[in-house]
């Protein structure tokens, strides 16, 4: 299927991919989106969890050379630092790129006090994500996310193709019909390199201040911002 995207007729164009594939779809909707965006209008905002690296290993097989955005906080896990270094042995020609805020971690703490994350996580992910990411997707149309319908409520809706309000164009998620189970048989299938977190009670894996580990039965994204009411840094709300 090939078709120009515009912001009018995204939702159209989602409904129309099959997901009876091995894929559940996602196959096609990242050669169909490798295929409509040219290079220099689309890029994947990747966190490296599970299902990043189920995105990257399908992105390398379609566009080698695809353009991979990774928010770098400064608050990561030395974990999530350690697979981004074995991801771009192991996929060199991928050109992934580390965004870092304009404000360091001193200079936040200067401008706004101590430990941010603790007292004001909103205005936190704002500085070190929102806006990072945003600096980003200026230039693009189009930005890739492993976003899953089963990870939270706020995602059970989430289509293949999105108009994204916040960031101006269009949201695109291949693995949204993608169950944690089958991303693992993925990865292990694959023998992909992975976060090693994932495998001490970690399913979703944030900055350190504010990722916890999770009891194996509770919600996959429990243990971000736990105790806040908090469950998204922003990247996917309005």
């Amino acid at each position: 299927m090939s078709t120009a995207v515009t912001y009018e007729n995204w939702n159209q164009i989602s409904d129309a991919f099959r997901i009876d594939d091995k894929s559940k779809g996602a196959r096609d909707v990242l050669e169909w989106a490798y295929k409509n965006y040219p290079d220099d209008k689309i890029v994947y905002a990747s966190s490296f969890g599970a299902e990043a690296i189920v995105l990257i290993d399908l992105i390398h097989e379609i566009k080698p050379d695809a353009h991979i955005v990774f928010l770098d906080t400064g608050l990561h896990f030395l974990e999530t630092y350690e697979v981004i270094d074995k991801i771009e042995a192991r996929f060199p020609t991928l050109r992934i790129e580390r965004k870092e805020p304009k404000l360091t971690l001193d200079q936040q703490a200067a401008e706004y006090g101590s430990a941010l994350w603790k007292r004001e996580p909103n205005s936190c992910c704002q500085i070190r994500k929102v806006i990072p990411l945003r600096e980003a997707l200026t230039p693009k149309q189009a930005w890739i996310s492993g976003l899953r319908r089963e990870q939270s409520p706020t995602r059970a809706n989430t289509q293949f193709l999105n108009r994204d309000e916040k960031f101006k164009n269009i949201k695109i998620c291949p693995l949204i019909h993608w169950t944690w189970d089958e991303v693992w048989g993925y990865i292990r299938e694959k023998k992909l390199p992975y976060n090693t977190l994932h495998d001490n009670g970690y399913p979703s894996i944030g900055c350190f201040p504010c990722t916890q580990a999770v009891d194996e039965n509770g919600d996959s994204r429990a243990g971000r911002w736990s105790g806040t009411g908090k469950t998204e840094c922003g990247l996917h709300t309005s």
